[in-house]
């Protein structure tokens, strides 16, 4: 190994590979502190060319690659999988924004920019980069595309794989596939940009991306509800949906339970409505539209509900800030349940006329075979996405109840898979949920993924005890 680091050191240059025990540590640990291994080393190549380079020599050399981009990942998908065993690739140094095509409508971007930078930078140029997510100020785009990450604007825009026009991809043996087109149209065989995005790095290290812009919104409305039930949360998305399905850019579900979360661990919570709900709508509308009556759609749309008793409060953000304000309270919700205690992740998706028989099965269930658990639901309705985490019973033992955490995500998925859905809408497999991978998706499915990966790193050595 010493001899592999000599070489890896000669071929990254200065700063290219970490060693020292406390600087190599945070590679080793997931966001949620669930799965910890240190690597044996970090490499930190400043280009593709360096990451073609240390792959070759870690497949002559039979060492395992687990690419890292921000290390946002909810299923540990991004650290290593066994202790001292694995080299951890970081894409943090390849950090460009390549180019900008404003009349295409694309941007070129390298695999270690944040996606709150490749925003930013689109929003310069007069353009959106329509993918939102909670972890967008340190998730990088390699890691978002390998994940097929989704998030709040899903709904009008789709996942992360519906954004991208061509990758830059090197493989496990160190050969480079540049597939980095900018064309809406190109129809000349396999789609291979959509064989990588979602493979959590078992087939490739994305190293750059061609992504899809939109035009930038001229009015943005946006709206915080409470509402009576689950029923009128798709009752409202229906709403809106049928007055301008174009418009209805994010449309967000939050529980009273959730809600009460982040009143208790999120700095400076200040409810947006009167009074408290057993369910909140967070929507959102926008339009390139120069002269688009936005707020009057938004009011009369809203005014209705309010008299059919769909919605029993609503708010509509009279600023910027106070837009920022809301959206705030949702992408909280999370690192209020971390502060809260152990908690069971259900990132899970069904059709979206069955999300309030998932909510209620959900809650009936856990209240008869985990007593004390506290059903915390929040996500994106509107594409039947969510995020159904159980929390630790309040003053309960957060290690007992973590070591229920299988158990709970059986039970979970059972329902699920009973309403034909998903266990993984958009957080991926990594390490958490390889079992329920293995059981809850058909042989001959898993089998065509094998020999997809065996034909492109037969000897399984990039991101190892992922997926499989």
């Amino acid at each position: 190994m010493i001899n592999l680091l000599d070489h890896l050191a000669a071929a990254l240059g200065p700063g290219g590979v970490i060693i020292a025990p406390e600087d190599i540590a945070p590679f080793g640990t997931d966001w949620r502190g669930l799965v910890s291994n240190m690597p044996r080393a970090v490499l930190r190549p400043r280009d593709t060319a360096g990451v073609a380079a240390a792959l070759r020599l870690c497949a002559a050399a039979g060492v395992p690659v687990v690419p890292q981009g921000g290390n946002t990942s909810m299923v540990a998908g991004a650290v290593p999988s066994r202790d001292g065993a694995e080299l951890v690739l970081s894409l943090s140094r390849m950090n460009a924004v390549r180019a900008i095509d404003a009349a295409g409508l694309t941007m070129e971007v390298e695999a270690g920019v944040t996606l709150r930078a490749a925003q930013d930078a689109a929003r310069d140029a007069g353009a959106l980069l329509p993918l939102s997510i909670g972890s967008e100020g340190s998730a990088q785009i390699g890691g978002v595309i390998s994940t097929n990450a989704g998030g709040n604007n899903t709904l009008r825009f789709g996942n992360a794989r519906d954004l991208v026009l061509g990758l830059e991809v090197v493989l496990a043996d160190g050969t480079i596939w540049n597939g980095l087109r900018r064309l809406r149209k190109d129809n000349t065989g396999y789609a291979l940009r959509q064989l990588f995005a979602g493979a959590e790095g078992t087939l490739g290290i994305v190293t750059a991306a061609v992504l899809r812009l939109a035009r930038a919104p001229r009015q943005r409305q946006t709206c915080f509800c409470a509402i009576p039930s689950v029923e009128a949360a798709l009752d409202l998305f229906a709403r809106f949906r049928d007055e301008d399905e174009a418009a209805l850019y994010a449309f967000e579900y939050i529980s009273g339970a959730a809600m009460a979360v982040n009143q208790s661990y999120m700095p400076d919570f200040r409810l947006p409505l009167e009074t408290a709900s057993p369910h909140y709508v967070l929507l959102e509308l926008a339009t390139t539209r120069r002269r688009d009556p936005l707020r009057e759609t938004m009011e009369a749309v809203l005014a209705d509900a309010l008299q059919a008793g769909v919605i029993t409060d609503a708010a509509i953000a009279e600023s910027e800030a106070q837009r920022a304000a809301f959206w705030a309270i949702r992408e909280h919700l999370s690192e209020s349940q971390r502060r809260a205690g152990a908690s069971v992740k259900n990132d899970v998706s069904v059709p979206v006329a069955a999300v309030p028989s998932l909510l209620a099965r959900a809650a009936a269930m856990l209240g008869a075979r985990h007593p004390g658990a506290r059903m915390v639901a929040f996500g994106h309705i509107g594409d039947g996405n969510i995020h159904l985490n159980a929390l630790q019973p309040e003053d309960g033992d957060a290690a007992a109840f973590a070591a229920r955490g299988e158990d709970l995500m059986e039970d979970v998925n059972a329902i699920v898979m009973e309403l034909g859905g998903s266990f993984s809408a958009e957080h991926g497999i990594g390490q958490i949920k390889t079992h329920a991978f293995g059981q809850l998706r058909s042989a001959a499915e898993r089998e065509i993924m094998r020999r997809i990966r065996a034909a492109l790193d037969p000897a399984a050595t990039l991101n190892p005890g992922k997926l499989f």
